[in-house]
């Protein structure tokens, strides 16, 4: 089988995460890189380094992989739908709703696939939530609590960290329970001097009566990706840095003493971390957005997926200049 021609735009402190899986990825050449700073990480291989995205679509690429900083996204997402050209764009899909509807238009009205590079929905821990959550195993849900906090990113200069970091906790929670947003509320600090908010706390309604809250930051030196989804048979937690999943079970056996009972209010059972294959997120991200560019199933998140997760967090960030609860546009 021949190969797929990929074009990889940006190489930055994603983009190089790019190159490095897709000089590795089954099935995939990657022929050319596109960067007018270079290639300063030495990560391309053997691909061609660009000066322009002009030169990419001139090689005619079976598809092209977006890296560059989000107020980038749409001119180039744009530009390679026009050419008819397959992409992958990085998370979030562009800097505001109107710009996100924009892409996906473009790329509906090309008949062109096009993705977005949501990576959670590929850590093993949430796929693994995920499917337990189908098959039932905590019954009803209730919440689902997130934390995202860690050192701020020198790559980020253009959003705030609502739409670079929060999209993905917005992305996943509506992923993992099957169920979209209703409601949003937040609070936002800027303690960091840019222009952009570095602090958001969020509480969100969900489709199903299911409470949702995410406290998100870049100030903090503990690096942390905690996922907690509660219901009515105990909670699963999913750190995603590691890719556990670990299930807290309800219990079964009554305790006697009244006092811790009725400050528990629900008693201690089994806890459980499961065992399952790990492979690195991004490499299953790459492989899925691969196998819909054959036709195989691919499971890719769209660019109507990467839409909604925008629309969300610019609720959260109207909610937070605000100061009222935003209701979700159906």
């Amino acid at each position: 089988m021949t190969a797929l021609r990929c074009g990889l735009i940006g190489l930055g402190m994603m983009g190089r995460n790019h190159a490095r899986v897709l000089n590795n990825l089954d099935g995939v050449s990657l022929i050319a890189t596109v960067d007018p700073q270079g290639d300063r990480f030495n990560v391309r291989g053997e691909a061609e380094l660009l000066a322009t995205l002009d030169e990419l679509i001139e090689l005619q690429p079976d598809y092209a992989v977006v890296a560059v900083p989000t107020q980038f996204h749409e001119s180039a997402a744009l530009q390679l739908a026009r050419a008819q050209i397959p992409t992958l764009i990085e998370k979030p899909l562009a800097t505001d709703f109107a710009s996100a509807i924009r892409v996906v238009r473009a790329f509906e009205e090309a008949g062109v696939i096009g993705g977005v590079g949501h990576i959670e929905r590929y850590n093993p821990a949430l796929q693994q939530a995920r499917a337990r959550l189908a098959n039932g195993d905590l019954g009803e849900v209730y919440q689902v609590a997130t934390r995202r906090q860690g050192p701020f990113p020198d790559r980020i200069s253009d959003v705030g960290v609502v739409k670079d970091l929060c999209t993905h906790d917005i992305d996943l929670t509506a992923w993992v329970t099957d169920s979209p947003y209703q409601s949003v509320a937040a609070q936002t600090a800027h303690r960091s001097g840019r222009d952009h908010e570095d602090l958001v706390a969020v509480t969100g309604m969900l489709e199903g009566d299911v409470v949702t809250n995410h406290l998100v930051n870049w100030l903090s030196p503990l690096k942390e990706r905690v996922t907690v989804i509660t219901g009515e048979r105990g909670a699963f937690v999913a750190d995603t840095i590691n890719a556990d999943l670990t299930f807290y079970a309800n219990g079964l056996i009554e305790t006697g003493w009244d006092a811790i009972a009725r400050f528990r209010g629900v008693a201690e059972g089994d806890v459980i971390r499961y065992a399952f294959p790990k492979q690195e997120p991004l490499l299953s991200e790459h492989e899925a957005f691969r196998n819909a560019i054959l036709g195989e199933p691919s499971g890719i998140v769209t660019l109507r997926e990467g839409l909604t997760t925008v629309q969300v967090a610019e609720a959260v960030v109207e909610s937070a200049q605000s100061g009222r609860t935003v209701a979700m546009a159906t």
